[in-house]
């Protein structure tokens, strides 16, 4: 008889399932992985085979050109969608099933059973509210495998709608300039937008030009963004009093001498720590994550209740150590490759 859990084996370059030799967002190109979200920490192009939900195989069609022909006029990736709730067969009877994880559009946590035992590889999550995707399902199972990229106690990310709130009264106060906001083309800039409308603004928001892509991607998936612009076609005139959204690595280059006296602004997690903030040169630090903060990653493991947590990519020897008080079975997973690229 095989030992408990034998199936499933964590590698520095992710999760690897032998029966079914397949792999869960490696960080290296294989001939079968399971993906939990777009972002290139957990997604990448050159798998033989991806599964994965519909709207993280179209981020990766346009991030990663999975759908690229070859010298033949093949296409050699196979993409395979899996909707939310749907279970997949894998070789060597191991099933696994895509459930909400709320980190992204797309973005699943991956329920894997296989001989009566149950393994969620959760990808990224977080725990609030986000109307560009569906929340977090908390799922029960034998092995909870977390992230905790916000592992540590003084991360507690604020209530968006402050968030919000600063930035528009600082809109509001300063009528000739324009708020420059920095946020990660994939999931931050569309959140941001969206809580922004939900929050009462909507005129017009003005994109650089390497946002409009994902942005008219998650219009296609169902999310309203409301009126966006691109800055390249707007007089300076226009943007003043307005919110534009640009990558992070535009916030202080040749770009932005064009807009009208920015106010410069960043959207992430990491500007709760204000050396962060002035490394940027953020004159507006907006602290909104889409990862899980210190009291949503200890109440999760708390409400999954699993036999065993393994945590990764992140913070890992905070919240062992909090589980280990806790009277919670845990170890710290040593995977390579996972970085800070969505927040």
């Amino acid at each position: 008889m095989a030992a408990p859990f034998s199936w499933i084996k964590p590698e520095p370059h992710g999760i690897y399932i032998p029966p079914a030799d397949c792999w869960v967002d490696p960080s290296r190109a294989v001939d079968n992985a399971l993906v939990t979200h777009g972002h290139a920490d957990h997604a990448r192009g050159g798998h033989g085979q991806t599964v994965a939900t519909p709207e993280t195989l179209a981020i990766m069609e346009l991030r990663y050109r999975t759908g690229a022909e070859d010298d033949a006029g093949e296409i050699p990736h196979k993409a395979v969608p899996i909707e939310y709730g749907e279970t997949i067969r894998l070789k060597g009877g191991v099933d696994a099933t895509y459930i909400p994880a709320g980190h992204v559009l797309g973005s699943a946590q991956i329920l894997l059973e296989h001989a009566g035992e149950r393994v969620i590889v959760t990808g990224d999550y977080k725990r609030r509210a986000d109307p560009t995707c569906p929340p977090f399902e908390v799922t029960a199972c034998d092995i909870f495998i977390t992230e905790a990229t916000f592992g540590l106690p003084v991360f507690e990310h604020p209530p968006i709608e402050e968030e919000m709130r600063k930035l528009l009264d600082r809109l509001a106060a300063h009528p000739d300039r324009c708020v420059l906001v920095g946020a990660y083309a994939l999931g931050k800039a569309q959140r941001v937008i969206a809580e922004l409308r939900a929050a009462g603004h909507h005129q017009p928001i003005y994109l650089h030009g390497a946002m409009e892509k994902m942005c008219r991607l998650y219009e296609e998936h169902g999310v309203d963004l409301g009126e966006l612009r691109l800055v390249a076609d707007a007089k300076k005139g226009d943007l003043r009093g307005a919110i534009v959204i640009s990558p992070p690595s535009a916030l202080n280059d040749r770009w932005s001498r064009r807009l009208p006296e920015p106010i410069t602004a960043m959207a992430s997690g990491w500007m709760r720590v204000r050396q962060r903030a002035r490394q940027r040169n953020v004159e507006l630090p907006l602290v909104i994550s889409d990862h899980a903060d210190w009291s949503e990653l200890t109440r999760t493991i708390r409400e999954v209740d699993a036999q065993e947590n393994w945590i990764t990519h992140g913070r890992e020897d905070a919240l062992l150590r909090w589980c280990q008080l806790h009277q919670r079975r845990a170890k710290a997973l040593a995977l390579v490759g996972y970085e800070d690229e969505d927040d």
